[in-house]
């Protein structure tokens, strides 16, 4: 489903829940997640977050590229930590622009014994370009190329063919709804 853009976006995700953020690097998913209000049933768990920890205990200006493996393992131990045994609801920020990911992250929830939500932040390439330079790291071009390849025809079917099968909910939102912040109605 396409959200309309009536701030804020309000996502409908009864009981145990996983919700996978997903879209290109840059397209809006951690700006949307800021924007999500504080509550004692849910965990967020946005790479940036991991990132920040990480960079306290590391010296001044040590290049991202030094620390990006470390990054990524220690997001994806959290993911699936939370996926087993976390609170009520788990929102999971990943591109998943590969449908392995999405497929490993809807295994996850059902181990988890979760209902799988997925919202899609879809951006244009060169928006999402755009919001990377704004955050001040932007993804290799070679990497960067591949999620857009694989992104291009997500956003296309959900709109057309609603959640794939094994996911609870499906929604498309476009960078400029992700602006206008996220709701979670239980």
């Amino acid at each position: 489903m396409t959200q309309a853009c009536a701030p804020p976006v309000l996502l409908h995700v009864p009981g145990r829940s996983l919700v996978l953020v997903a879209g290109l690097p840059g397209a809006g998913k951690s700006t949307l997640l800021a924007t999500l209000p504080p509550d004692p049933s849910t965990v967020v768990l946005d790479s940036e977050h991991t990132r920040a920890r990480i960079v306290r205990r590391l010296p001044a200006g040590t290049p991202y590229p030094l620390y990006r493996w470390a990054v990524h393992l220690l997001h994806r131990l959290a993911v699936v930590l939370a996926a087993l045994t976390g609170p009520e609801t788990v929102v999971v920020h990943l591109p998943s622009t590969t449908a392995g990911i999405r497929s490993a992250i809807r295994l996850l929830a059902r181990l988890g014994g979760r209902a799988a939500h997925l919202v899609w932040v879809h951006a244009e390439p060169s928006e999402a370009l755009a919001g990377q330079h704004v955050r001040g790291r932007v993804v290799r071009g070679r990497a960067f190329a591949g999620h857009a390849a694989r992104a291009g025809d997500v956003a296309i079917r959900l709109r057309t063919d609603g959640p794939p099968p094994g996911w609870a909910s499906a929604w498309v939102l476009d960078r400029s709804c992700a602006h206008r912040g996220l709701r979670m109605a239980k």
